[in-house]
C-alpha cells in the first residue's frame, strides 16, 4: 500500500471518528444491529492494528481514542438503556 493510500485511509478513519462523535445519539447497539460493528469493535481493531505494528496499546486506551474520552465517562453521559426492541433485534441477529 502506498503512503498516499495510507494517508487517505487515515483521513477516512479520522472522519469516521468525528462523525461518530457528532452522533452520540446513535447507540452501540444500534450500530451493531445495523452494521455488525460498534465503537467497541473499532477499539478492539485499533488494539489489534497497534499490535501488528509492534506497539502495545491496551483496550481502555483504544476506547478513549475511539470515544474521545474515557469510556466510563462516555457511558455515563451518553449511553442509554437498550430498548426491548433493540435487544430483540440483537438476539435475532445473533441467532438466539
Amino acid at each position: 500500500m502506498s503512503e498516499r493510500d495510507q494517508a487517505i485511509e487515515a483521513a477516512v478513519f479520522r472522519h469516521l471518528l468525528a462523525h461518530l462523535d457528532e452522533r452520540k445519539d446513535v447507540q452501540n447497539i444500534d450500530l451493531m444491529n445495523l452494521a455488525g460493528f460498534c465503537r467497541n469493535c473499532l477499539a478492539k481493531w485499533y488494539v489489534a492494528a497497534a499490535g501488528e505494528q509492534g506497539q502495545e496499546l491496551d483496550y481502555e486506551q483504544a476506547r478513549e481514542r475511539i470515544y474521545g474520552m474515557p469510556y466510563d465517562e462516555w457511558k455515563a453521559r451518553y449511553q442509554r438503556e437498550a430498548t426491548p426492541e433493540q435487544l430483540a433485534t440483537m438476539a435475532r441477529l445473533q441467532g438466539d
